[in-house]
């Protein structure tokens, strides 16, 4: 009976020190994930080589630190930055054990938002309840080993009609350093309608 008891015993705590091992890891990999995303990215390099691909600057920036993990991002072409083409919100949050999700959001208003990423605390006038989530277009990302993430958009979950698409995919690998983003509209038989085509972008961290 002792020794029943005993390894009842020694079975539970095995169990929590592993539970307690696995979630530990989880938060290590999503704050890791968070801090690789942040900051000013390019694909200069990336359009000097190949003119299928345009110079475009990436802002990525956090915002209400504190209350989970949000990232304030804007997209344009490098010599038009004052006239951002894509404003979003993402929101990173642990969704399994082996996947981080990012959901994304856009901004009511975003017009009075560009140029925020300079002053993330500008965001404090802004709530999480005033976003507006684009369902079904989050990206969900598993890790392929120290700081290298990759994921996509589920196969025809993230509608969109711009240029006549039915649906958008995107195709997402963040290393240090480095951000690879393939964004495309498809028509209802999978043929392209908008974005790259012969892959996706390339984007460079800038020193700061």
């Amino acid at each position: 009976m002792k020794n029943t008891a005993y390894i009842l015993c020694l079975l539970l705590i095995v169990s929590y020190t592993t539970e307690s091992s696995t979630k530990h890891q989880s938060d290590i990999e999503l704050e890791e994930l968070y801090a690789l995303m942040q900051g000013t990215f390019n694909s200069a390099e990336q359009a000097a080589v190949d003119s299928a691909f345009f110079d475009i600057t990436l802002h990525m920036y956090p915002i209400w630190e504190g209350k989970e993990h949000f990232l304030y991002v804007e997209q344009s072409v490098s010599t038009m930055q004052k006239k951002p083409y894509r404003q979003r919100i993402y929101q990173l949050k642990r969704t399994s054990d082996s996947t981080i999700t990012s959901y994304i959001h856009k901004i009511p208003n975003d017009s009075l938002w560009i140029g925020a990423w300079k002053t993330p605390a500008s965001f404090n006038e802004l709530k999480p309840a005033d976003l507006i989530s684009l369902k079904g277009c989050e990206v969900v990302l598993t890790t392929f080993g120290k700081k290298h993430y990759k994921g996509s958009t589920g196969e025809k979950s993230c509608e969109s009609t711009l240029y006549g698409a039915r649906y958008a995919h995107s195709t997402v690998e963040i290393s240090e350093g480095k951000v690879y983003s393939w964004d495309r509209g498809l028509d209802d038989d999978g043929n392209h309608v908008w974005g790259a085509k012969k892959g996706g972008y390339i984007f460079k961290k800038l020193k700061e």
